[in-house]
């Protein structure tokens, strides 16, 4: 009965997965300087930050938020500033010593929990995310959908951007490619952290519409 709109749902979402944000470039981060572990741990954490805006979806919290421009700006100014730490941090970032660096692809320094977190909190704090699901749960989804079928949307959600980001995970983490990131060392950092960096100011300055 809810396969149409499930389908719309499915479709929406990936489409906005795909697209290269601060999810995508932690979870890239993670796993090249990492490795695959710390990169699914990631991964598993961003997939998990979607319940957070699941659940204030469903709860109505997200049609405050987007009411309200102290709330939002609030929201927005705490994930600019985290994504501008962690960004600065990796442009801060110094050449390595060629025999640490070999060794760094043995053995990770990120412990499962600190990667978790680190998806975890960049998902969770991105206002984006905020308005995207509040638009999905109350334009694409109908209001007169079941809690409970809304819910199941919600897992789904969740689910699938795992899913993605362990397959982005284990495409970054390979060790071909994490030896020729290690090559450029620090630059790859750099440019990361510019990234990071890039899309915290371009959080800072976006508007509630």
């Amino acid at each position: 009965m809810y396969w149409t709109e499930f389908l719309t749902v499915a479709l929406i979402h990936l489409l906005a997965v795909a697209s290269p944000g601060p999810d995508f470039a932690i979870v890239v981060r993670e796993s090249v300087a990492h490795g695959r572990r710390a990169g699914t741990w990631t991964a598993f954490g961003v997939g998990t930050g979607i319940f957070v805006h699941v659940a204030y979806s469903l709860l109505g919290i997200g049609l405050i938020v987007s009411q309200s421009i102290m709330l939002f700006n609030a929201l927005k100014w705490l994930a600019a500033a985290y994504l501008l730490y962690i960004g600065i941090k990796a442009l801060r970032a110094k050449p390595a010593d060629p025999v640490a660096a070999e060794a760094a692809l043995v053995a990770g320094e990120r412990s499962s929990r600190g990667a978790f977190v680190t998806g975890f909190v960049t998902n969770g704090l991105n206002p984006k995310a905020t308005l995207f699901f509040l638009s999905l749960f109350t334009v694409v989804i109908n209001p007169h959908t079941p809690l409970a079928v809304q819910a199941g949307y919600g897992v789904y959600l969740a689910f699938a951007t795992a899913v993605w980001f362990c397959l982005v995970a284990m495409l970054f983490s390979q060790r071909r490619v994490r030896a020729g990131f290690a090559r450029m060392g620090h630059w790859f950092d750099r440019v990361m952290g510019a990234v990071l960096v890039s899309l915290g100011v371009k959080l800072a300055f976006t508007e509630l519409k």
